[in-house]
């Protein structure tokens, strides 16, 4: 009842598949300023972690999001049909060049990737060696555990075996703890299928400012004014980000 008194009036009760929905939570991203300073910081994060060199950006599950205008020359992509963005495509079977990529990057995407191993060998395919797969994904942690389990829509199981899950819709099909559960809890398994992507870095972060701006679904709990404050207090808490982290910074590099 919580969950439903704070749903976002303007998605309140929509199908997340349809693509009128990603055009909603646009809107919703460039009219709440605390939750678009909070993509603006993912934003910084990622570009700091493009190499220079030879290859093209590709964001796939651009829809929602602004990071072209901070990296003009990023192609921009998403799996169902929603304007101003540059193609449509299925992550598994990228129609992408060998090695024409010099990143790839996603912001919260990876955890609705029903086959993700697929995912993971044809973006090998397409990054050329010393690129990198850039992620900002939700992450595990004994807070992230109570809040994705409990206010949360979409579906947080950290303890399932496998690493695929069911392909109900291209939006709606989730599990946010998968990130966590390849890269931390299977990271040896990770390491021993691929052994052509190099975890390069893991950062825990952001145990507040997401929730309190009630992201792209909910209704903001925080004026806009506080987001220095919400910003400063993770920073004096970095240290207990293991426990505290709801999302993380995940960076692959193609190895040579």
């Amino acid at each position: 009842m919580l969950t439903s008194w704070l749903a976002h009036p303007l998605t309140r009760g929509v199908d997340l598949d349809d693509p009128r929905t990603t055009a909603l939570r646009r809107r919703i991203i460039a009219e709440k300023r605390f939750l678009r300073r909070i993509y603006q910081a993912w934003y910084e994060q990622l570009v700091s972690d493009i190499p220079a060199g030879a290859g093209r950006v590709l964001e796939l599950g651009s829809g929602a999001g602004f990071l072209r205008e901070r990296l003009p020359e990023l192609i921009t992509s998403e799996i169902i049909d929603t304007e101003g963005v540059d193609v449509i495509l299925d992550g598994t079977a990228l129609p992408i060049a060998d090695g024409a990529l010099r990143a790839l990057v996603m912001v919260d995407v990876l955890h609705h990737i029903g086959e993700p191993r697929r995912f993971l060998r044809d973006a090998a395919r397409c990054v050329r060696r010393g690129g990198v797969l850039l992620m900002i994904e939700p992450w595990v942690s004994a807070w992230s555990h109570f809040v994705y389990r409990n206010f949360h829509h979409e579906p947080f199981d950290p303890k399932t075996p496998v690493w695929e899950f069911p392909a109900t819709g291209p939006l709606s099909a989730a599990n946010g703890a998968l990130p966590w559960i390849m890269f931390e809890r299977d990271r040896r398994q990770f390491e021993q299928e691929f052994p052509e992507w190099r975890v390069r870095t893991i950062e825990p972060q952001m145990p507040f400012r997401y929730l309190v701006s009630g992201g792209v679904s909910l209704r903001g709990l925080a004026p806009d004014a506080s987001y220095r404050l919400w910003e400063g207090m993770e920073r004096l808490l970095q240290p207990w980000m293991h426990t505290l982290a709801m999302f993380a910074r995940i960076v692959l590099e193609r190895a040579g």
